[in-house]
């Protein structure tokens, strides 16, 4: 039974950079896509980010573009994604999923991801 455990959150202003990790246990990290999506008690879920089960491909949502960058790391089964030039509208619980499959552009929707972590809270002020 695959475990995701997120961590880096926080209370961060404006123009401020956050890391967030995501450590992985119980599946094998080769063979997945990690994403992240992000959610406001406004807003569906919505997506962030994805890596590539091999980390060769990646996509990111339009408003995060040129600001985050998700990467993965094998040695340690976990996934980052690098917050830089944060804004208010940032501000959500912010998770990461784990998708079983061997397609060379990760998914991006959340119904494509089955192992989900609980999320962590990332808060930016103006």
């Amino acid at each position: 039974q695959g475990q995701l455990v997120e961590s880096g959150g926080g209370l961060v202003q404006a123009g401020g950079s956050l890391r967030l990790s995501c450590a992985t246990s119980g599946l094998t990290f080769s063979s997945y896509a990690m994403g992240w999506f992000r959610q406001t008690p406004e807003k569906e879920r919505e997506f962030v980010a994805a890596a590539s089960w091999s980390g060769s491909a990646e996509d990111y949502a339009d408003f995060v573009k040129g600001r985050f960058t998700i990467s993965r790391d094998s040695s340690k089964n976990t996934v980052y994604l690098q917050m830089n030039s944060l804004r208010p509208e940032d501000t959500a619980v912010y998770f990461c999923a784990a998708s079983f499959g061997s397609s060379y552009y990760p998914p991006t929707g959340p119904s494509d991801y089955y192992y989900w972590g609980q999320g962590t809270q990332v808060t930016v002020s103006s």
